[in-house]
């Protein structure tokens, strides 16, 4: 089918987020007398939220007894700093404009919650000219469930067949699969230490206007 619609996924593939989530675990790791990770240690993980940061950051686990407390203290830091430095990925600004110019709508699909997701996509211009946006807790489902890309669909009017769904992690793949749509993978995002080739996408960009040559 014609595709017609675009969804993103928001960390990693809208936008490089990577740097305020670090600065919030840094900020953590600097009250526990601990010293500043350098971006590359925590990049990859960004996709996995406070759960992958915290891991890596602090050495805890969703298992350990102050983990709800830890990720409390996280995101409270975060939702103070959510655009110190995060910025649309390069390219992606004309990306949008051309899918706007073909008057292609496109949406925002992330696991970050709607707290987070709204304001930041505000700060970012962004808010105003998406199609929908699906944040963690819209639905009370996450990916890699579908149900997600499918309230997308829905609030889009467009059938899952004729949208295409962007993102940087395997389980955006399996989202867009189970949800019946076209998958693509953004290999400039942050991967989370795996190989995009592998995900069975039915293309693999490496910049966002690459997206143009699939549509």
């Amino acid at each position: 089918m014609t595709i017609q619609a675009v969804l993103l996924d928001l960390d990693g593939t809208l936008a490089d987020t990577a740097p305020d989530l670090a600065y919030a675990l840094n900020r953590m790791r600097e009250t526990r007398s601990l010293p500043a990770l350098p971006p590359a240690a925590t990049r990859a993980y960004t996709s996995l939220g406070a759960r992958g940061l915290l891991g890596i950051g602090l050495d805890v686990t969703p298992a350990h007894s102050n983990y709800e407390a830890l990720r409390d203290e996280f995101l409270g830091i975060y939702a103070d700093n959510l655009c110190r430095a995060t910025r649309l990925f390069p390219g992606m600004a004309e990306l949008l404009a051309e899918l706007e110019r073909r008057a292609m709508p496109w949406g925002v699909v992330t696991n970050k919650a709607e707290r987070f997701t709204f304001p930041l996509l505000e700060m970012l211009g962004m808010r105003s000219r998406a199609a929908c946006i699906i944040g963690g807790d819209t639905t009370g489902k996450i990916k890699p469930d579908p149900a997600p890309l499918l309230a997308a669909s829905e609030r889009i009017g467009i059938a899952p067949g004729c949208c295409v769904y962007v993102g940087d992690d395997y389980r955006d793949m399996q989202a867009g699969r189970a949800a019946g749509m076209k998958v693509v993978a953004a290999r400039f995002g942050y991967l989370n230490g795996s190989d995009p080739e592998t995900w069975d996408a039915d293309a693999v960009i490496d910049r966002p206007q690459d997206l143009l040559l699939h549509l």
